[in-house]
């Protein structure tokens, strides 16, 4: 089976003393005791601090961990490297240089084939959106946001992590899907989509109450329609 991971917000980015959304990722590596997890730092410019958190958060009591930096890159077979991991791990910060980089590296291809092979992806905020067709993202302007469609693909529709968090979000998203734009998921901080061979299967959140929804055209406005939750404090 394959698997994605798709997290509005939260983790150990966001949530260091919560890691119930990271727990579920590594619940889905079967038979593993210390799984090899790759942090994909690249949407923050490979930031020191955030790689720092990461190996905080997976102490060697937890995962064998690994970084794949691309802006000071010291690996050189990246399909190898990736495809050899357990758990891909992408984090937050800018969507649009996260592609670039990805495709000037031949990241996006070795991701493809690393997906291929059964290792599991997942992501947050910028790592949540790389993995659609299509996101909203304030890569352009902080104070703005906007449609991108170029996305890897690897699932349908387009992606809006922090629906309700970040103001302007949810109504830019949800007037460019009344226009047009494909229609997606729209998840909140603390959330995260489960995907099974591109099907989603279920919804987690960290933080009781969190929500997502998909989003889809209407006759007159965007159709937002919720999704159940589980939340992952009750498992």
């Amino acid at each position: 089976m394959r698997h994605v991971v798709c997290m509005g917000g939260g983790g150990f980015s966001m949530e260091p003393e919560n890691d119930l959304l990271d727990d579920f990722v590594l619940s889905l590596v079967p038979h593993r005791r210390k799984p090899r997890v790759c942090f994909v730092p690249t949407a923050s410019g490979d930031a020191d601090s955030y790689c720092a958190r990461f190996r905080d958060a997976f102490p060697e009591t937890r995962a064998e961990t690994s970084v794949l930096s691309l802006f000071k890159r010291d690996v050189v077979d990246i399909a190898q490297f990736l495809g050899s991991q357990v758990v891909v791990y992408v984090g937050g910060g800018n969507t649009a240089n996260l592609l670039a980089v990805w495709r000037l590296h031949g990241v996006d291809e070795a991701l493809r084939g690393a997906y291929a092979r059964g290792v599991v992806l997942a992501g947050v905020s910028a790592g949540m959106n790389g993995w659609f067709g299509a996101s909203i993202t304030d890569s352009f302007d902080v104070n703005r946001y906007a449609p991108l469609r170029d996305g890897l693909g690897l699932l349908d529709g387009s992606a809006c992590p922090h629906y309700n968090s970040e103001a302007g979000r949810k109504e830019v998203y949800r007037s460019l899907v009344q226009d047009g734009f494909p229609g997606g998921y729209a998840v909140n901080d603390s959330a995260a989509l489960h995907f099974v061979d591109e099907q989603l299967a279920d919804v987690v959140a960290s933080v009781p109450g969190r929500t997502a929804f998909t989003l889809q055209s209407g006759a007159t406005t965007a159709v937002e329609t919720e999704l159940p939750v589980t939340y992952l404090g009750h498992r």
